[in-house]
């Protein structure tokens, strides 16, 4: 056993709890599992009752807390040493240092042989020393990130071998208080997954509206109506709509400190807000559109300040349309625009692009009631982004508190 460290007790810790933590290195309390090179084309459609974790699927997260394992990919038959309740896996390559050694546990094996394939490194907790879900949280932890940046290999690709990863030093407390610590984060994680499938729900939910109540043809009236089923739908060129565009032309090279907020791609993208020395040209009910850049032709609404050169602003007819309406119509159909109204080679958004896109909308009142019910929706789905985003926060600071 390694030599104690002054530091013996986390900076958080549960009441009634006051022994100092072990130290041990992760090969003396746990027992290495064979894994196999098993690649993709391994894999099998047929039912063998023979599945593989790869290393590959632990990065994406299809493998994490493994309970479901039919869900884990099948593979051919064969004499294998397979995995059992408890066990942890590992990636030991990754594309970035924050993903070496990223784990996966197995909680269930259900009715198949389980086994760990390629750019894997397994082990068996000693369950006398060790809780599993504690160790699989450890390895979670900004301290084992560190060890593993620290000793990971690789330019393109970062590795760890297994050696290395043996030899890291772990702490940990008495089993009843791993348990504890176990318990509290599996909680948060299973208050944060089913905070996502709320998520999920909501974005269907909008996806399936906007299908249902946008007409795509004069032909065919949508299937949703908030009134009466008669709705006359209008078709109209997006120009026909709109009482300015205007390309943006603000360098921020060319300005200095101000109160007015800079518009680029960075910042409709979620980046921190930068505020200059130019005049507002851009209103909040303006639609905008990133007109060069790979990802040209994508749109974004509820933004005021000075417009950046890469972007462009169309300013509708309040009159005749919502613009919000024709915001979420243009954002439902963003691949439309991505395939068909974009040059081939060096990405742009085609000139006369306001001039040939189709815009269908109904009377100015069913516009604003669906815009009103898509704007409620787009509510939700913010509040619930940022409650997920909270408890990311909540068990990162477990992660850094609760353990040494």
């Amino acid at each position: 056993m390694d030599k104690k460290p002054e530091k013996l007790v986390p900076e958080v810790r549960f009441k009634g709890f006051t022994d100092d933590w072990e130290q041990h290195k992760l090969g003396d309390i746990t027992i290495p599992i064979k894994t196999y090179p098993y690649t993709r084309k391994y894999e099998t459609k047929n039912i063998t009752k023979f599945k593989y974790i790869h290393y590959g699927d632990i990065h994406t997260g299809k493998a994490k807390k493994i309970n479901e394992p039919s869900k884990l990919p099948s593979i051919t038959k064969g004499n294998y040493s397979t995995l059992r309740n408890g066990d942890v896996v590992v990636a030991d390559a990754s594309e970035d240092y924050k993903g070496i050694a990223d784990a996966a546990i197995l909680l269930s094996t259900g009715a198949f042989s389980i086994i760990a394939g390629l750019h894997t490194i397994a082990f068996r907790p000693n369950r006398k020393l060790v809780f599993p879900m504690f160790i699989y949280y450890n390895l979670q932890t900004s301290r084992f990130k560190h060890y593993g940046y620290h000793v990971g290999t690789g330019l393109k690709v970062f590795g760890i071998s297994s050696n290395l990863f043996f030899d890291y030093s772990a702490f940990h407390p008495s089993l009843i208080e791993q348990q504890e610590i176990s318990k509290l984060i599996e909680s948060l994680e299973n208050l944060l997954s089913l905070q996502q499938r709320k998520l999920e729900i909501l974005i269907k939910l909008k996806r399936s509206f906007l299908t249902k109540s946008m007409a795509n043809s004069l032909d065919k009236n949508p299937e949703l109506y908030f009134n009466s089923a008669s709705v006359k739908w209008l078709k109209q060129k997006l120009s026909d709509l709109t009482i300015k565009e205007f390309k943006g032309n603000t360098k921020l090279n060319d300005t200095k400190p101000g109160k007015t907020e800079y518009l680029d791609a960075e910042r409709l993208n979620g980046n921190v807000p930068l505020f200059i020395d130019k005049p507002i040209n851009t209103l909040k009910s303006d639609i905008l559109i990133l007109w060069d850049g790979s990802k040209a032709g994508s749109v974004y609404y509820g933004f005021e300040g000075s417009l950046g050169s890469t972007l462009k602003a169309i300013r509708l007819n309040p009159k005749l349309v919502n613009s919000f309406f024709v915001y979420q119509q243009l954002k439902s159909k963003q691949d439309v625009i991505f395939n068909k109204y974009r040059t081939p080679n060096i990405p742009h958004v085609i000139k006369n692009f306001t001039k040939v896109y189709p815009i269908y909308f109904p009377s100015i009142a069913v516009q604003n009631k669906i815009a009103r019910f898509l704007g409620n929706l787009d509510t939700l789905i913010e509040i619930q982004q940022k409650s997920i985003k909270d408890h990311k926060v909540i068990k990162k600071y477990l992660l850094q508190k609760l353990f040494i």
